[in-house]
């Protein structure tokens, strides 16, 4: 006979169990041999899906909608299918950046904003309130009824029930305690919880075992088999309706809406992303997952009607459904298979709220407290050495908080609601955040004002149609607004919004609520400006795959690596931040981290560390605390090269931009004339820079690639492709100053300090600087100047930089050993000429009268020539021009080149020829 103190002594004897493989599979992680790294312990971890909804409520839910359970079920199957597009791509996004939550998630998306992390984790919150408080139900209603054993005596629901109570908090504290001990061991979030997941995939063994049991003793002990259940049930006109999937008004639309709901459960319940994104160990693991987890699903869901149906055969005076799989065994005096239904429920319980307090815990903390705190002046921050023992009270306290909260809700509102329904208030709440999140991995032009006003618009739309009516069935609201609507206005009544009166409340719900989400997000997202983190964070999210060792910052700033070092020891601990920046060292090839520059390439990592800490959006202010700004970086003049681009081939946004433009050139005297040439200026300059750019750009990534996909390759050759990686680097540096040289020459923007130049002294100091390259290349060098040489009038270090560079081109087009450069310079009328002549490739004849129209076409022109020469003879193609004289070339195949320029002579030399 079952006595209450062999039920305590088993509930006692299964929590021992669950602290021993969790303290186990901990201590086996510790010494290096991990317990979760495996595919099928993390398919059954996934199973945390099934909770004491599952187990109890889905056949509550069989006995009253009959087959209209499944699509619950049906929706995480089908989103199984996708899974290979979406949860790879957030696993490895997650992965990247260090995501730490559904929350940080979120945040990071969305330019690390603080305020959408808070909201988010807000709505989780407040969201899955109902659902913790329907695992404590679960569990105290079924210790409630054990304690009446043999007799089968519900509990009345919204009856006086302290006993039951008491028993609640009893449980939530344990849960507390576990999640406690378990999942705030390490101050690191982003480290896996080796011990939690064991238990929970244990525990999903235990609910499936102890559900097929009970199953197959009512179908196959009870019964004649499923024929004879459904045989009996179809006999009886009441019970035959229940097999019938679309048997009343809306159930059609309740089941095309119940499985969209729960394909956004099953990513985006918190508990879900815990174990499904953050616990992975390995994306591989999503290969079994795909085809294990729905067998665990199709398993525990085999019986649930025949249970439905047999206790609806066998208790005729309308015991509560959700009961039926603890009171069947009961009422036919199965002690044992009620004792091992009775532990399951537990399971079922308790496995959901370990993982989903720990996950929100982790929000409230990185997403909700520490924003708050970092950015509360009168909080003094800067003094405290050591965080860790701080972060890990925030996430324990609120572990306690949420599971208290879960408590009050069961005794304020739990009462009035069968298990299943209160669930699906949950499910709908967490769906608000499937807009923003899953298009924002597919769309990059999701703003963060957009994922903003979409969530308030959903979250709203939720409390008003769900939230509010389940507090007026528990009596702390009046019954009045529900049933008459605010001000009696009857289409605004919750549950009959606008009208739509044929829907379960749930689905009404869900349809009002997706309307103002989506729409609220598109319109704000295509309206609205993104700010220059949301592009970066946009384009990692949506291009993870494209650019898959991409894992830089947005900001412009470096820190030092001491300033560095020491904010991730006061976070981290000094012993482990000292490794990190040790390992980190050692990958730049320095050796110490005293060594290490501080630039952004240190100051992301840096911020990636602390985003496994406090999240993404509190490491990203952190680090802004110790950084300073500094130039735009090569990612930021791409994105303004690209943005020109894009406003070249959209007119519809030439006006904006060109009061951009407007704006930077403002006090130029030449203004207005310079805007009139913007739309050909843009065009030249944007077609010359992508050109130039795109070799160095390609060889970079390229080379980049190799060395991410290939870890094993051989240091040798690991040392030659860096070797590679950063004289392209440097070749991109060289590129860049030119494009910036060119911009001012264009825009009117460069000084001049014209003078009387003696050109003979200035062609001296030319072949002195570039005879190492000559020499490097065995090409031999003369000069012929002639004598007497008039002075020009120009700048000197200008002139200087179109010697060097046609003399490097020179070089580089002689062949080696045998090459020869000439320079001549000679008076011809009222100018200088300087020629260089080269004995190289030399030019097509029908390419050289196009060479210098349009200086876009230099890169072009010259085939023959290596990449790179565009950008500098476009330099001083412009150069010459600004001083008054004209560049020009002659050549022909095999012969080499002669590029020619003039110079103006200086005003009294031009005075004296014209007096002659």
């Amino acid at each position: 006979m079952l006595q209450g103190w062999l039920v305590v002594l088993a509930s006692f004897g299964y929590i021992g169990l669950l602290f021993a493989i969790a303290w186990y599979a901990d201590r086996r992680a510790r010494a290096g041999r991990s317990m979760i790294a495996s595919p099928v312990i993390y398919s059954l971890s996934l199973a945390v899906y099934a909770t004491a909804w599952t187990f109890y409520g889905s056949v509550g839910r069989a006995a009253h909608d009959g087959v209209g359970f499944l699509p619950i079920y049906i929706g995480p199957t089908l989103m199984i299918l996708l899974w290979g597009f979406v949860l790879r791509k957030m696993l490895r996004i997650t992965r990247i950046a260090r995501i730490t939550s559904l929350a940080d998630f979120a945040a990071s998306r969305y330019g690390k904003s603080a305020l959408l992390g808070g909201l988010v984790t807000v709505i989780a919150v407040i969201g899955i309130l109902p659902y913790i408080s329907l695992q404590l139900k679960a569990v105290s209603s079924s210790f409630e009824i054990l304690l009446s054993y043999p007799e089968v005596v519900v509990p009345e629901r919204g009856g006086s029930m302290p006993f039951l109570k008491v028993t609640a908090l009893y449980v939530a504290m344990f849960m507390a305690l576990f999640a406690i001990a378990f999942g705030t061991r390490q101050v690191d979030v982003g480290e896996r919880h080796e011990g939690m997941v064991a238990a929970i995939a244990f525990e999903s063994i235990v609910k499936l075992v102890s559900f097929l049991a009970v199953g197959i003793y009512v179908t196959f002990g009870l019964f004649d088999g499923f024929g004879d259940v459904f045989g009996r049930a179809a006999a009886r006109p009441d019970l035959a309706k229940l097999m019938a999937p679309f048997a009343t008004e809306g159930a059609l639309a309740n089941w095309a809406w119940m499985t969209v709901l729960s394909m956004f459960a099953i990513v985006f319940l918190p508990r879900q992303f815990q174990v499904a994104v953050i616990e992975n160990v390995d994306e591989r693991h999503l290969n079994t997952a795909v085809w294990l987890f729905p067998l665990y699903m199709l398993a525990i869901n085999l019986f649930v009607l025949p249970i439905a149906l047999g206790g609806l055969l066998t208790f005729s005076w309308g015991a509560d459904a959700d009961s039926f799989v603890l009171s069947l065994p009961m009422y036919h005096r199965q002690e044992a298979l009620t004792l091992l239904v009775f532990v399951g429920g537990i399971s079922a319980a308790t496995g959901m709220v370990i993982v989903e307090t720990v996950a929100l815990s982790t929000m409230v903390c990185n997403d909700l407290v520490m924003p708050i705190l970092l950015r509360w002046k009168r909080l003094d921050l800067a003094r405290r050495a050591d965080f860790t023992r701080l972060l890990l009270d925030i996430r324990r306290g609120a572990i306690v908080a949420i599971l208290l909260l879960g408590y009050f809700y069961f005794i304020v509102a739990g009462e009035a609601y069968a298990l299943v329904s209160i669930g699906l208030i949950s499910f709908a709440a967490v769906a608000q955040f499937a807009p923003p999140l899953l298009i924002g991995l597919y769309w990059k032009g999701g703003s963060r004002n957009g994922a903003l006003a979409g969530l308030l618009a959903g979250f709203s739309v939720w409390l008003y149609t769900l939230l509010l009516p389940a507090f007026a069935r528990s009596g702390w609201l009046g019954m009045d607004l529900v049933e008459a609507g605010p001000l009696g206005i009857d289409w605004l009544r919750p549950t009959h919004l606008f009208g739509l009166a044929v829907l379960d409340p749930v689905t009404h719900s869900m349809i009002w609520s997706m309307i103002a989400n989506v729409g609220a997000y598109l319109a704000v997202s295509l309206t609205g400006r993104q700010s220059v983190a949301e592009r970066h964070q946009a384009r990692l999210f949506v291009d993870v795959f494209r650019e898959p060792g991409k894992r830089g910052t947005a900001c412009r700033a470096t820190a030092s690596a001491g300033a560095l070092q020491s904010l991730l020891s006061r976070f981290l601990g000094g012993e482990r931040a000292a490794d990190l920046f040790r390992a980190y060292a050692r990958s730049r090839g320095v050796r110490s981290a005293d060594e290490l520059r501080g630039d952004p390439d240190l100051l992301a990592f840096a911020e990636l560390q602390l985003a496994g800490t406090i999240g993404a959006a509190s490491a990203h202010a952190m680090v802004a605390t110790v950084a300073q700004e500094q130039a735009p970086g090569l990612d930021e003049v791409m994105t303004i090269i690209d943005e020109a681009s894009q406003v070249i081939a959209y007119s519809h946004e030439l006006e904006e931009k060109q009061r951009e433009l407007e704006a930077a050139t403002a006090g130029l005297k030449a203004a207005n004339e310079r805007l009139k040439e913007l739309d050909r200026l843009k065009d030249d300059f944007i077609s010359t820079v992508t050109h130039e750019l795109r070799t160095p750009l390609t060889s970079i990534r390229a080379f980049s690639e190799i060395l991410h996909d290939n870890a094993d390759i051989d240091p040798a050759e690991r040392h030659r492709f860096l070797g590679l990686i950063i004289k392209e680097s440097e070749r991109l540096t060289r590129l860049i100053n030119q494009v910036l040289d060119l911009a001012k020459l264009e825009s009117g923007l460069a000084e001049w300090q014209n003078a009387e130049l003696d050109l003979n002294e200035i062609v001296a100091d030319a072949v002195g600087s570039t005879s190492q390259l000559f020499k490097g290349r065995s090409v031999a060098i003369e000069t012929e100047v002639a004598a007497a040489l008039p002075p020009v009038s120009a700048d000197r270090d200008r002139v200087m930089q179109v010697l060097l560079n046609l003399l490097s081109n020179a070089v580089k087009f002689s062949p080696a050993g045998t090459g020869r450069v000439r320079v001549r310079v000679e008076p011809e009328g009222n100018c200088v000429r300087v020629d260089v002549e080269d004995n190289g490739v030399g030019i097509e004849a029908a390419q050289q009268a196009a060479i210098f129209e349009k200086f876009r076409q230099v890169g072009d022109t010259l085939t023959h020539k290596p990449a790179g020469t565009g950008l500098g003879l476009a330099i001083c193609r412009q150069i010459v021009m600004r001083l008054g004289g004209r560049l020009w070339v002659k050549s022909s195949p095999g012969a080499g080149s002669v590029f020619s320029f003039t110079l103006p002579l200086a005003p009294h030399s031009a005075a004296a020829l014209a007096g002659e």
